[in-house]
C-alpha cells in the first residue's frame, strides 16, 4: 500500500465556483528537491460539490493501491475510474516535450526557398538598436494605428513573431508557455518577493518582485496588472511605448470590461501581498535564529544559507502555494479573453495554442496585439508574457510602396543583450534559427560604435559558415551628426570606421577567410535608414526619400541572397592530428570561459558568478522540460561556440588541395569552408547539447540538490569537475575514456561533414 502522504485534498479559489484537487505525486519529482512528491493541483471542471467529492475519493483510491504508479497501468485505470481523475495523474509521467514550432506549422506552414521563391529573413540586432521597428516598416504596420510588433525604448520583444507576407486572409496563430513552467516563474517570483518582504522593503518593491521574474521574460504585470496602489501611470516605464495609441476597438473592450474585473484582480493582489509579508514573518526570523552569525565574516555565508534555505523551506509551505495557486487561477481567466478563433488545450485544461483568421485587418490588428502588446494602459488584459511564438500571414507590405509584396518569411525574436550583461555567445535557439534562415539582417544603431553583442553575432554566423547570409542595416543615421561630418557620404565612413576594427580583430581571432567574408558583406550588403519610427513619406521629404530607397534596397538584396556557387573541383584534405589540436583548444577555451565564473579559478575579466545565478542555472538543466540556459549563463552555446570556431579556424588550413588545375581561388576556397563550416555547425550543436546535458542530467541533479554550508563551493566543484570537465575534457598525452570519447564524437562530427562536401579527413 502507499504512503499515508498520497492523499488528495479539494480546493476552491475565493470568488472562483469551481473545484480543484491537491496532492503530493508519488512519481514526478519535485521541482525544489528532485525528488518523488511533485506537488499538483488541477481544476476538475465542475462546481458540484457531490461530483468533486467523488472524483477525489478516486483519486485517492488511485493513489492508495502502488499497482498504478506506472504508466503502463492507464489502460487499466481508465477501466475503473473517471477519466478527469486519470488525466490528472498520468499527465507528464511520460513526459513529451511540445514542438510548439511544428503545432505552428501545423496552422501556418513557412515556405521554404528550396521549393518555393520565398525568402526567411531572421532579424538580429541589440536592444534599442530599431530591428523591429525596421520589421514594421517592412511589413507596413503603422506606429500608431496599429504598433505590431510591439517596440519600446528598451526591452520588448521575448518571444518568437514570424510574418509570412502573403495573399489572402489575415491569419494567426500563437502558441503558449506550458503551464508547469509559468507556475515555476511565478514561483521564483513569490519567493523574490518573500525575500523582499523579509527585508523590510516597501510594499511598492514588493509588488514588483511578485510581478516581475528578475530576466524579465515573464512580466506578470502585463497579464495582473500592477494592483491599485500603482496603477498603469506608475508601470515600468521602460516597458511602455512611448507613442499614443489607437484605441482597441469598442467591442475588444467591451468583452475585457464583461471578463475581467480588475477591482478583484486589485483585491486579490493586496490579498498576496499581505500573506508574502505574513509568509516571510513565519519563516524569516526563525531561520536567521537557526542558522546564526557568530561575526560580521560569518555574515556573508549566513545570507546565502538563508537565501537558499528560505526558497526551500517556501516550497513546502502550503501557504506558499496558495497564493501561486490563486495568481495561476487568475492569469488563466485572461484566455477567457479569446472569444474568437479556435483555443487548443491540453488534457490539463491549459491552452496550448490559438488560431484565428479574418478579412479586416484592423481587427485583426487589435486582436493579435493582446498576445505582442506592452502598452502599460492594457495592462491587466494582455496574454504576451505567457505566449512563446507568434505566427501572422496576410497581405503585408511596405506602406511607402502599396503594389510592392515581396515573398519574405520575417523571423523576428529576442534582442541580443536582453540580459543585464553584455551577451557573450548566441543562445541555442537563436543559432537553430539561423540555420533556417536564408538571410540574416543585423540591425546595428549607427549612432555608437559597435557593441559586443553584435560581433557576437558575426562570430557565430562566419564560425557557421553563414556569412554569405549578413545584411547589415545601420539605423538612426538621421542622428548621426559631427562637425566633421559634412554630407551623407561623410556620416557612412564614420558609421563603417567602427566595424572595420571589429573585422580586423575578428580576423586575428577566427583567420583570415572570416574577416575576407565579413569584409565582403560590409562593403556589399550595408544599407543606412533614419526615421523608420514614423510613417515614411518620400513625396514630401528629403531625408525619408533616401531611407527608402535604402530599404527599397535591402528587399532586393534579401531577393537576390540566395546563391548557387560554382562546384569546385579541387577539394581540400585534412588531417586528424589538426582537428585534435582544435578539439582540445575549444576545450580549454570552455573552461577559460566557466571555471572563473565558477569560482575555481581567477580571471579579471570574467567576475564570479552570484551563487544564486548558478544554482538557478543547475535547476533548469536538472529538469529536461525547462531548457539548457539561464539567463545569460549558456554552457550549451559557449561549448558549440568554441568548437565551432576552432573548427573554423582549422578549416582554412587543409594540408593540401587536390587533385586541381589549376588551384583554387580564394573565393573558391571561402565557398568550400562556408559549405563544410555550415554542415559541421548541424551536428556540433547536438553534440554539444548531448554531453553538456542529456549525459550529464544526473549530475545536474546532484549539483542542484546541494544544500547547507559550503554548499554552493560543492556545487560549482560538481558543475566544473564532473560536468563541464568530462563533457569537454582537454586533450593531452594521458588518455582516458572521457576524453577520447569527446575526440572521436568530434571527428565523427567533421568527417560526417567532409564527406557531405566532399572534403577529406586522412
Amino acid at each position: 500500500m502507499s504512503d499515508a502522504k498520497y492523499k488528495a485534498q479539494l480546493s476552491k479559489s475565493q470568488g472562483r465556483p469551481g473545484w480543484s484537487v491537491i496532492f503530493k505525486h508519488p512519481k514526478r519529482l519535485d521541482r525544489n528537491t528532485n525528488k518523488p512528491g511533485m506537488r499538483v493541483r488541477q481544476g476538475l471542471s465542475t462546481d458540484d460539490d457531490a461530483k468533486a467529492a467523488e472524483l477525489r475519493d478516486q483519486l485517492n483510491e488511485l493513489l492508495a493501491d502502488e499497482s498504478f504508479w506506472n504508466v503502463t497501468a492507464r489502460p487499466e485505470a481508465e477501466r475503473r475510474f473517471d477519466k478527469r481523475v486519470v488525466e490528472i495523474f498520468y499527465y507528464g509521467m511520460d513526459p513529451e516535450a511540445t514542438d510548439f514550432l511544428a503545432v505552428r506549422e501545423a496552422a501556418i506552414p513557412l515556405p521554404d526557398s528550396r521549393s518555393s521563391d520565398y525568402r526567411r529573413v531572421l532579424l538580429l540586432g541589440t536592444t534599442g538598436a530599431g530591428k523591429t521597428t525596421l520589421l514594421r516598416q517592412l511589413i507596413g504596420s503603422h506606429p500608431r494605428a496599429d504598433r505590431f510588433p510591439s517596440t519600446s525604448t528598451a526591452k520588448t520583444t521575448v518571444h518568437d513573431i514570424e510574418v509570412v507576407l502573403a495573399d489572402g486572409r489575415f491569419r494567426a496563430v500563437t502558441t503558449f508557455f506550458p503551464m508547469d513552467e509559468v507556475r515555476e516563474h511565478l514561483n521564483e517570483c513569490i519567493s523574490e518577493a518573500v525575500l523582499a518582504a523579509y527585508r523590510k522593503e516597501n510594499d511598492h518593491e514588493v509588488l514588483r518582485k511578485l510581478l516581475m521574474h528578475v530576466n524579465q521574460r515573464f512580466r506578470f504585470n502585463y497579464v495582473l496588472g500592477n494592483g491599485a496602489a500603482r496603477g498603469t501611470s506608475d508601470a515600468n516605464e521602460d516597458d511602455e511605448d512611448e507613442t499614443p495609441v489607437e484605441p482597441a476597438s469598442d467591442a475588444d473592450e467591451r468583452d475585457s470590461e464583461s471578463t475581467i474585473n480588475l477591482d478583484a484582480t486589485n483585491a486579490l493582489l493586496a490579498r498576496c501581498l499581505r500573506e508574502v509579508r505574513a509568509i516571510a514573518a513565519r519563516h524569516g526570523d526563525r531561520l536567521r535564529e537557526e542558522l546564526g552569525a557568530s561575526d560580521e565574516k560569518d555574515q556573508r555565508v549566513i545570507d546565502e544559507l538563508f537565501e537558499e534555505e528560505l526558497d526551500r523551506r517556501l516550497r513546502e509551505d502550503e501557504a506558499f502555494h496558495v497564493v501561486a495557486d490563486d495568481l495561476m487561477d487568475e492569469i488563466a481567466l485572461r484566455f477567457s479573453l479569446l472569444k474568437d478563433g479556435k483555443l487548443v488545450k491540453n488534457t490539463q485544461g491549459w491552452p496550448q495554442s490559438w488560431s484565428w483568421e479574418t478579412d479586416d485587418r484592423k481587427e485583426f490588428m487589435t486582436r493579435i496585439g493582446r498576445f505582442a502588446s506592452n502598452y502599460a494602459p492594457h495592462f491587466g488584459r494582455l496574454l504576451t508574457p505567457l505566449v512563446n511564438g507568434v505566427r501572422v500571414a496576410g497581405p503585408f507590405g511596405p506602406a511607402w510602396d502599396p503594389d510592392a509584396r515581396p515573398k519574405f518569411v520575417f523571423l523576428d525574436g529576442e534582442g541580443l543583450g536582453h540580459t543585464p550583461k553584455t551577451a557573450a555567445v548566441l543562445s541555442t535557439g537563436l543559432t537553430r534559427r539561423i540555420a533556417m534562415a536564408d538571410a540574416i539582417v543585423l540591425v546595428d544603431n549607427a549612432a555608437q560604435p559597435m557593441q559586443a553583442a553584435p560581433v557576437s553575432a558575426m562570430r557565430e554566423l562566419v564560425a557557421a559558415g553563414a556569412a554569405s547570409k549578413l545584411l547589415l542595416v545601420f539605423t538612426h543615421f538621421d542622428v548621426v551628426k559631427g562637425d566633421n561630418l559634412a554630407n551623407n557620404a561623410a556620416k557612412e565612413e564614420h558609421i563603417l570606421a567602427s566595424a572595420e576594427n571589429v573585422l580586423a580583430a575578428l580576423g586575428e581571432e577566427l583567420g583570415p577567410f572570416a574577416e575576407r567574408a565579413l569584409r565582403e558583406r560590409l562593403q556589399s550588403a550595408k544599407f543606412f535608414v533614419g526615421s523608420i519610427d514614423e510613417p515614411l513619406e518620400p513625396a514630401r521629404l528629403k531625408s525619408h526619400r533616401r531611407t527608402v530607397g535604402q530599404l527599397e534596397q535591402l528587399i532586393s538584396a534579401i531577393d537576390n541572397i540566395v546563391q548557387h556557387p560554382a562546384p569546385v573541383t579541387s577539394k581540400p584534405v585534412y588531417d586528424r592530428l589538426n582537428l585534435a589540436l582544435a578539439a582540445a583548444k575549444a576545450a580549454e577555451g570552455f573552461r577559460n570561459a566557466w571555471w572563473p565564473r565558477l569560482g575555481l579559478s581567477y580571471d579579471p575579466g570574467l567576475p564570479k558568478e552570484h551563487w544564486k545565478r548558478v544554482w538557478a542555472l543547475s535547476r533548469r538543466l536538472s529538469n529536461p522540460d525547462m531548457g539548457d540556459e539561464y539567463d545569460d549563463l549558456r554552457p550549451v552555446a559557449d561549448l558549440n561556440q568554441q568548437l565551432q570556431e576552432r573548427l573554423f579556424v582549422m578549416l582554412q588550413s587543409p594540408v593540401r588541395w587536390g587533385p586541381s588545375d589549376p588551384a583554387p581561388s580564394d573565393e573558391m576556397k571561402l565557398n568550400v569552408f562556408n559549405a563544410l563550416a555550415a554542415e559541421i555547425a548541424k551536428r556540433v550543436l547536438e553534440l554539444a547539447s548531448r554531453r553538456i546535458r542529456v549525459e550529464r542530467m544526473n549530475e545536474w541533479v546532484t549539483a542542484f540538490g546541494q544544500s547547507g554550508r559550503g554548499s554552493s563551493f560543492v556545487r560549482a566543484r560538481i558543475i566544473g569537475d564532473d560536468i563541464y570537465a568530462r563533457s569537454a575534457p582537454i586533450p593531452d598525452v594521458t588518455p582516458s575514456p572521457d576524453k577520447n570519447a569527446f575526440l572521436h564524437e568530434v571527428a565523427a562530427a567533421v568527417a560526417e561533414a567532409c564527406e557531405e562536401v566532399g572534403a577529406v579527413l586522412t
